[in-house]
């Protein structure tokens, strides 16, 4: 039975901040790699587990789309007793590691 996929209010505005920042309307190149996250993102469904704990938190995952220097960081978290896959943020992994949690 697959999992279903919740993305939190911060991927949602990941995505589409990452749309527009590659220009993904202009450029047929750009879309195809945004519909690749995309797709990365939802193909969790099937398979949370093969993304590696964050070295941030043991509570959540990770999994890496894209090629170097444009690594992007898919962070979820997996709650296996209602089969759901919760995305919480979807960051270039350039950026800094996640904060604490408060």
């Amino acid at each position: 039975m697959a999992y279903e996929i919740r993305l939190a209010p911060q991927a949602v505005r990941d995505l589409r901040g990452i749309y527009q920042f590659i220009r993904a309307e202009d450029s047929a190149v750009a879309r195809l790699w945004f519909l690749g996250l995309e797709a990365a993102v939802f193909s969790l469904d099937s398979m949370p587990y093969r993304g590696p704990v964050t070295p941030e938190r043991a509570s959540l995952r990770h999994l890496l789309y894209g090629n170097r220097p444009d690594i992007y960081r898919i962070i979820y978290s997996v709650d296996e007793d209602t089969r759901v896959v919760s995305v919480a943020q979807i960051r270039h992994g350039a950026r800094r590691p996640l904060p604490p949690k408060r």
